[in-house]
Parts: structure tokens; sequence; C-alpha cells
């Protein structure tokens, strides 16, 4: 299946994504998003972006992103209205792009075949698609990685038709 794993982006979503993640982080914490949109046989298309502090205001207090069930809760809720699906989650990291221990152990989708993209730098530009560690997960805690120079086969940032 991971073949045809992908996840496209229109570029005017993925650069509002990477300024706002890039603000949200205060220059000193992390912050995250889920992007939402449909999943089909053709992959991922992402057509909006929900940020983890606008389901939990306290989601960077402890200076990485943590949200609880009641987040998760208002996120599913929001899809239900918009009729749109979880097709990937973005988060930040200080320095690289590596999935930390924490990353590993807890996915924000546990769910065989989530899509988790960490920006490097706190994403302060310019943030090259190569430089973005790009993580597919397999379930039981395992994951597989897409970045570096493989990542254009995953994570297709699109411009407007």
């Amino acid at each position: 299946m991971s073949h045809k794993l992908s996840l496209r982006v229109a570029r005017p979503l993925w650069n509002e994504l990477v300024t706002e993640l890039r603000r949200r982080t205060e220059e000193h914490h992390e912050s995250g998003a889920f992007l939402l949109g449909h999943k089909g046989e053709l992959g991922r298309i992402a057509s909006t972006v929900v940020y983890y502090d606008e389901l939990d205001p306290h989601a960077y207090d402890t200076g990485v992103c943590v949200l609880y069930a009641d987040a998760f809760a208002r996120l599913w809720d929001h899809c239900a209205g918009l009729g749109l699906a979880v097709v990937a989650d973005a988060h930040v990291h200080p320095l690289g792009a590596q999935q930390s221990v924490s990353d590993r152990q807890n996915p924000m989708i546990a769910r065989a075949g989530h899509i988790a993209i960490i920006l490097p730098r706190m994403a302060r530009p310019p943030v090259r698609r190569w430089s973005v560690g790009i993580y597919e997960y397999l379930g039981d805690h395992r994951w597989r990685a897409h970045g570096g120079c493989r990542s254009g086969r995953v994570l297709k940032i699109e411009d407007p038709q």
C-alpha cells in the first residue's frame, strides 16, 4: 500500500500551513495541525487545516504538542460538520525533522496508513520539501519514513489549476 501513499496539498494551503505553524510557535514551543480533506483511490487530498490550539487552547503549554480526548472529540465533530476526514497531521520541531521517541510512541492518529509530517527549524523559511519528515504509521507503534529525496513521492505540493 505504501507505494500508493500520497498526500496532495495545494501550494496556497501548504504556504498557509507553514506560515501559521511558524507563527503559532511564538518562537519557543512546538505547534501542530491536522490536515483535513478526502481519501480516495488517487490518495489523499487536503482541503483545509485545523490547528491543535483551536481544538485545545492548552495544546502547547508543555512546550510540545499534547492533545487529550476532548480535543479529539472536537476534531471528529469538526470533520463531521465539514464532511471531511483527517488526511495527515503536521507539527514542527526546533531542529531537524526526525521523529522523537514521543512521536513514535504517541501517534496523533493511531491508524495504519496515517501520515505524520514534521517541519524542521520551527518552520522557519525556507521550508524545502526534502527537509520535511514524512512518516507513515504502520500500526503497533511502527513507522515508515518517506522523507528526504523520497518526499516528493508522497507529499505533492501542487499549484492551483
